[in-house]
């Protein structure tokens, strides 16, 4: 495997740089930053400050101006910080630029979600989809690495008199993904056969934006211990537990979680392990209410889930949770200046556009374990509407159940 190109496990001082264009206002530039600031910290790395220019599009040499360059510059040499963090994709003409004028590390948004991936990967299959990514992110920027990232292939005949060490590299690359993406899909007729064979059981995976608590509902749900923390992409690899409500046994998947600007090599590497989204009957879309973009977050993650899956038509529910850390502050009564997300309260959310999904709806914080029997009981019904369609001879049993309770 590639030896780690991007960060280290030790904690770094790194200051973070984004822009704010026409596509893009300050506001949701501010945000991004925030996000990539927890991104860091997942990483390791503790953010000391963020720059933002206004531009219309990235300078082609330096992503930023050359004012702002001398900015960030002075900084970091005042500052002994070693790191700068780009939110957005940088060519190789720009990494070795800057590189060049700030004499720090330089990362972009994909290499430090490909860092943290790599740090999460624990099973054989996410590790080979992580080292994947980590390939096809680096074959176009191949000409500014000086060094081999593999032993040079042997065998007689196999390199031309005129072959620069680029090509010999890309070549070792091209092979390495080729080699990967056949050891993934023998992998993934492997996971197919095991799919297989655990029936026709109901199938509910749990989907959503990354840190929004799926890994905690999956515990308290399936009662297993999923690895679960505040930090972004804590959970890489599928994991699925048989759970029992009542006297109904069905399958709980927990699934990658995603985010935005989630580059489209990094969504194809993990397609694999979101094969039990394509295979579950009911998708449970977790969302943290608590977060001021969950709008937004639920729209990426639907797009992505229709990109990837093309799951938009499967039956689901919409799971609000981290209710508990919901908070919002009411406007003055002589204040006429538009309501924003930050003057709405839960009850009013729940009046706006919710209220027409209310059957699909339910509100949870799940550490503190509020309307998890309300999530249980919508989970059953559910469940058990498409068991009694495929086993239609069980249908009596739920009945006997119901009138006992």
């Amino acid at each position: 495997m590639i030896d780690h190109i991007l960060t280290e496990q030790t904690t770094e001082k790194a200051v973070l740089v984004g822009l704010i264009t026409p596509q893009q206002n300050e506001a949701k530039s501010n945000e991004y930053l925030d996000e990539l600031a927890f991104l860091a910290d997942t990483a390791g790395a503790v953010t000391v400050k963020k720059f933002l220019q206004r531009c219309d599009n990235p300078n082609p040499r330096t992503f930023v101006g050359k004012g702002k360059l001398e900015e960030i510059k002075q900084y970091v040499e005042e500052n002994e910080i070693g790191l700068a963090i780009f939110d957005d994709d940088l060519t190789t003409k720009q990494i070795s630029n800057v590189e060049n004028e700030l004499k720090v590390k330089i990362l972009d948004r994909t290499s430090l979600i490909l860092d943290i991936f790599a740090k999460r990967a624990q099973t054989a299959n996410a590790k080979m989809q992580v080292e994947l990514a980590q390939y096809q992110y680096l074959l176009p920027r191949l000409t500014r690495m000086w060094t081999h990232l593999e032993r040079q292939r042997g065998g007689i005949g196999m390199r031309g008199p005129g072959e620069t060490q680029i090509e010999t590299d890309r070549r070792i690359i091209l092979d390495k993904i080729a080699l990967l993406k056949e050891r993934l899909k023998d992998l993934d007729k492997q996971k197919t056969i095991q799919r297989k064979n655990r029936g026709k059981l109901t199938r509910i995976a749990l989907v959503g934006y990354t840190n929004v608590g799926k890994s905690t509902i999956m515990n308290l749900l399936s009662k297993s211990e999923v690895f679960a923390e505040n930090k972004l992409f804590a959970t890489l690899d599928t994991t699925v537990r048989k759970v029992i409500i009542d006297n109904l046994p069905f399958l709980l998947t927990d699934t990658v979680g995603f985010i935005r600007k989630l580059p489209t090599h990094l969504v194809d590497s993990f397609k694999s392990t979101l094969d039990e989204v394509r295979d579950a009957d009911i998708l449970v879309h977790v969302v943290d209410i608590s977060h001021p973009q969950f709008e937004e977050q639920i729209e990426v993650v639907n797009k992505t889930l229709q990109e990837v899956c093309g799951s938009g038509d499967k039956d689901s529910i919409l799971v609000f949770n981290k209710i508990d850390a919901f908070s919002y502050t009411p406007k003055d009564d002589d204040d006429l200046t538009p309501k924003t997300r930050e003057n709405v309260s839960l009850d009013e959310l729940k009046a706006s556009w919710m209220a027409k999904a209310n059957n699909s709806c339910i509100f949870i914080s799940a550490k503190n374990k509020i309307n998890i029997e309300e999530l249980k009981e919508r989970l059953y019904q559910k469940a058990k509407e498409i068991h009694t369609a495929r086993f239609p001879y069980n249908d009596f049993l739920f009945q006997k159940y119901d009138e006992e309770e």
